[in-house]
């Protein structure tokens, strides 16, 4: 059986917070980088684009909020929960920017603050159910696999 890694630092709520604001700031660049680079300069269909941008993107996120924000070992059920709640928070985004730009009758301001409402709750959303579920650690122990404590 091989050696255990490390347990991980206890990092601070500031710290994670810090290194998820960071890590999607990153994430934001590969996901435009990608799409601006496959739509307009590859001749690429833009949805197409788009999708694949987001995919890196979210698969950026994933590894270095796993890696550096969370300290967690890998894991296939991490990768999947990861993606199942970007692809919920991505709905619930696109609703509430929806929403919000009707209630702002489609204004150029309102343009802006449907996208921050937008962006802002599934971002937070995004890093409470993260780190209070998907990464979370009861104490010195780990999260395993299998959901149970080791």
């Amino acid at each position: 059986m091989p050696p255990e890694p490390p347990e991980p630092a206890n990092l601070s709520l500031g710290t994670q917070v810090f290194r998820f604001v960071v890590t999607g700031g990153l994430s934001a660049v590969v996901d435009f980088g990608l799409y601006v680079l496959l739509y307009k300069l590859a001749g690429m269909q833009p949805d197409l684009a788009k999708t694949l941008g987001w995919v890196a993107g979210t698969t950026t996120a994933y590894l270095l909020n796993r890696r550096w924000t969370f300290q967690a070992p890998p894991s296939g059920k991490r990768l999947a929960a990861v993606w199942a709640l970007y692809i919920t928070t991505f709905v619930v985004q696109v609703g509430l920017n929806h929403l919000f730009l009707r209630i702002f009758d489609y204004s150029a301001l309102g343009v802006v603050v449907a996208f921050v409402i937008a962006q802002g709750t599934a971002t937070v959303i995004n890093f409470v159910v993260q780190r209070a579920v998907i990464f979370r650690w009861a104490g010195a122990k780990r999260l395993g696999e299998d959901g149970s404590l080791s």
